[in-house]
C-alpha cells in the first residue's frame, strides 16, 4: 500500500510538471486589436503546442484618451471577448478594465493608439503613462506590458484622419514608427508588436496595396493572418516561418509572404523589409 501511495504521488508530481500552462494575453484596444488577435493567433500557437488564453477589450475606434477616461471612471464600456485554451470564444458585454484585468493571471497586456492618431505621439500622453501605471498596480508582477504598433492606411483610403498624414501611406507609416519608438523609449514597455511594419513589409510583395478590406481595417484573410503571425513571432520569441497553420483559403505563396513579413518585422520593427515574392 505504501509503495502504491508513493507511485501515485510520483505520477501526480510528474503530471503537474508536464502540465502545459497557457500563455494569457489581454489586448486593450479597438477594431485593430480585433483584426490582430481574435482569429489565427490561437491556432498558430496551438500548431506549435502552445496553449493560450486571449482576451480583447473592444470599443470601436477607441483612443488611449478614452481608455484612460474609462479607467478612471471604472466604466463598463467594453465588449470583452475571450478565447479559452480550447479555442472557444465567449463574449461579455459591459465589461470594465478593472474586471478584465482581474479575470485572468495575464502574462501580456497590450495597449495601442487609435489608428488615425497612431503617428501623433502628443496624443499618446498623458494617457499611455496613466494606463500603464494603473495596470502595474492592478495585475501581478509577472505581467509584461506590450505596445501594439498598428498599420498605415491603404494609399487610396478615404478614412477620416488620414489627412493627418497628408493622405500619404509612407508618411503615415513613418510617423507610426516614430511614435511607437518614442513610446518604447519613454515608458516601461517590455515588447513592441510591430504589426504596422509587418503589413508594410507585405505591401512590398505581390500582395501590393491590398492588405485592407476598406482602406483601414485588415483584409479578412491574409491581412489578419499577417498581423497574427507578428504577434506570434514577438510573444513566443520564435520564427513563424514554417508554422503549419494557415487559413484554408490561403495559397502556399500567400502563407510564405505573410510569415516572412512578420518574421522580418520582429527582427527589424522600425524599417521596411522588401519581400520578393
Amino acid at each position: 500500500m505504501k509503495h502504491l501511495y508513493c507511485l501515485l504521488l510520483m505520477l501526480l508530481v510528474l503530471a503537474r510538471i508536464n502540465a502545459v500552462t497557457p500563455v494569457k494575453i489581454l489586448a486593450i484596444g479597438n477594431s485593430f486589436s480585433e483584426d490582430a488577435v481574435e482569429q489565427n493567433l490561437h491556432e498558430l500557437a496551438t500548431a506549435k503546442g502552445i496553449e493560450t488564453v486571449i482576451g480583447n477589450m473592444y470599443i470601436p475606434g477607441c483612443p488611449l484618451e478614452l481608455h484612460a477616461k474609462n479607467m478612471r471612471a471604472d466604466a463598463r464600456a467594453y465588449r470583452y471577448r475571450k478565447i479559452d485554451a480550447f479555442g472557444k470564444m465567449v463574449q461579455v458585454d459591459s465589461m470594465s478594465l478593472s474586471k478584465a484585468l482581474a479575470d485572468e493571471d495575464w502574462d501580456y497586456i497590450s495597449l495601442q493608439q487609435a489608428s488615425q492618431l497612431s503617428g501623433l505621439y502628443d496624443t499618446y500622453q498623458p494617457y499611455l503613462h496613466a494606463l500603464i501605471a494603473y495596470i502595474i498596480v492592478h495585475v501581478p508582477t509577472k505581467a509584461k506590458i506590450v505596445f501594439h504598433q498598428t498599420w498605415a492606411y491603404a494609399q487610396n483610403s478615404k478614412r477620416a484622419g488620414y489627412e493627418n498624414y497628408g493622405k500619404n501611406q509612407m508618411k503615415m507609416y513613418r510617423a507610426i514608427v516614430r511614435a511607437s519608438r518614442q513610446a518604447m523609449r519613454t515608458e516601461p514597455i517590455a515588447l513592441l508588436i510591430p504589426s504596422g511594419t509587418a503589413i508594410q513589409n507585405a505591401r512590398t510583395s505581390s500582395y501590393g496595396d491590398t492588405m485592407n478590406r476598406d482602406g483601414f481595417h485588415l483584409d479578412l484573410l491574409y491581412g489578419r493572418y499577417t498581423a497574427a503571425c507578428t504577434w506570434f513571432a514577438v510573444l513566443f520569441r520564435r520564427k513563424v516561418k514554417g508554422n503549419p497553420y494557415a487559413p484554408k483559403d490561403m495559397t502556399p505563396q500567400q502563407v510564405q509572404i505573410s510569415q516572412w513579413a512578420a518574421d522580418a518585422a520582429a527582427r527589424h520593427p522600425y524599417e521596411v523589409t522588401e519581400i520578393k515574392l
